[in-house]
């Protein structure tokens, strides 16, 4: 990572945002069964570890009166869930680093996802060479951003359009999955071919056990989003939903582990089963840190408002603007928006008559009146309410977003 931060504000962003690309990273390691990615994912969990012990003994120092102990107990509370988020980063990793067994259908299922990432390393000569991250637009070329650098033994997460690219730079990126052949040709990169299922190997009957761990991957990644967004909005609903999802996650895992329990008894190998309980395992350890972190807001306690500066504070922004009356994005499909290209953001959730659509698919409709959660970078936070149909004008002095209709 960059120099490391001084103040508990910046230590609590900048272990979000490590935490959430170790998770993307560990991911990503088994679709492509990268080991290079998994080992990355655990040089990132020696940061953490660095970080974690840094933010414990902050706050313990920042407690001068008994009146500030419940604000801070929450801030305690958020580092321990980070850290295990981190955790299960490191067990799905291992599943490559181990060669623990996965059915070749869970790849080719994966691949499926709205978003991947992935990582590529910047050839001299490249076109990617020596230019800044502005200059190249990568989210609207290719659809991808780059959410990390690796630069010989330094990790630079926060990344800004200023950021130039360096040869033998390792670039951890993010983005439509179709993307990636296109940057991969632009970083003279050797062609990767995406993983293709082969029906001779008679695992078909794996799909439902399959469906039921992609989903799961789903479900845990929107968690993370979820709590984060409920934390910085206080916001109960959302935090009801990660309850939700929690349960969910807890119901899937149960029914995967009984499914794996028969089909252990078959001519099915049994060592390409042994990733599947180790992938649910850890997809629901992350939403039980989702749901350990909304519990704040359940449960009403106080929460130290450096949580949501810090939280709000981070490489990629959650916003959450409705559907404008006769805006471009009003009775137009996810997917024909393209909002993961242009301003690069991710739909986290909808919120529809007072429930939420989370990991919204890419052919719903959009309504006026709809409530888009979602994520992306800071500078692209202006466009996507354009988009929404609202002016977003920022006070710097109140540090207070506010949203005015184009119309008016």
């Amino acid at each position: 990572m960059d120099d490391k931060p001084r103040n508990l504000k910046a230590m609590l962003a900048e272990a979000k945002d490590a935490s959430e690309l170790m998770v993307d990273l560990a991911y990503a390691a088994l679709y492509f069964d990268d080991e290079g990615m998994a080992e990355a994912v655990l040089d990132l969990e020696e940061e953490m570890s660095d970080l974690v012990h840094e933010m414990r003994s902050l706050t313990m120092l920042a407690v001068r009166h008994p009146r500030e102990v419940d604000g801070m107990s929450s801030v305690l509370l958020v580092v321990s869930s980070i850290e295990q988020i981190a955790n299960a980063a490191v067990d799905i990793s291992k599943i490559v680093l181990r060669n623990i067994g996965i059915p070749q259908a869970l790849l080719v299922d994966m691949a499926e996802a709205a978003e991947v990432s992935h990582r590529l390393v910047v050839a001299q000569g490249s076109h990617l060479v020596s230019r800044s991250l502005a200059d190249l637009e990568l989210p609207v070329v290719v659809g991808m951003r780059v959410v990390a650098i690796q630069r010989g033994r330094r990790w630079l997460t926060d990344i800004g359009g200023e950021s130039v690219l360096e040869p033998s730079d390792v670039l951890f990126v993010r983005g439509e999955p179709a993307g990636i052949v296109r940057l991969r040709e632009l970083a003279s990169a050797s062609v990767w071919v995406p993983p293709q299922f082969d029906p001779t190997q008679g695992l078909t009957d794996l799909d439902r056990a399959v469906d039921t761990l992609v989903e799961m991957k789903n479900l845990s990644e929107t968690s993370i989003g979820l709590a984060y967004s409920a934390l910085v909005l206080r916001d109960l609903s959302l935090a009801r939903e990660v309850r939700s999802l929690e349960e969910r996650l807890d119901g899937m895992k149960v029914s995967l582990q009984t499914w794996v329990l028969r089909a252990a008894a078959s001519d099915i190998d049994p060592s390409q089963l042994r990733g599947l309980l180790h992938l649910a395992e850890a997809a629901e350890d992350i939403g039980d840190q989702a749901l350990q972190m909304v519990t704040l807001v359940l449960d009403q306690e106080d929460i130290h408002p450096v949580l949501a500066l810090a939280l709000g504070d981070t490489s990629d922004v959650v916003v959450q603007v409705p559907i404008g009356s006769e805006s471009a994005a009003e009775n137009m499909s996810l997917g024909s928006l393209g909002l993961s290209v242009d301003p690069g953001y991710h739909v986290l959730a909808i919120r529809r008559a007072g429930s939420y659509l989370y990991n919204p698919q890419k052919n719903i409709v959009l309504r006026s009146g709809d409530e888009l959660l979602a994520s992306g970078p800071e500078e692209g936070r202006e466009r996507f309410a354009e988009i929404c149909g609202y002016v977003l004008q920022f006070d710097d002095e109140t540090g207070m977003v506010d949203l005015t209709p184009t119309a008016s």
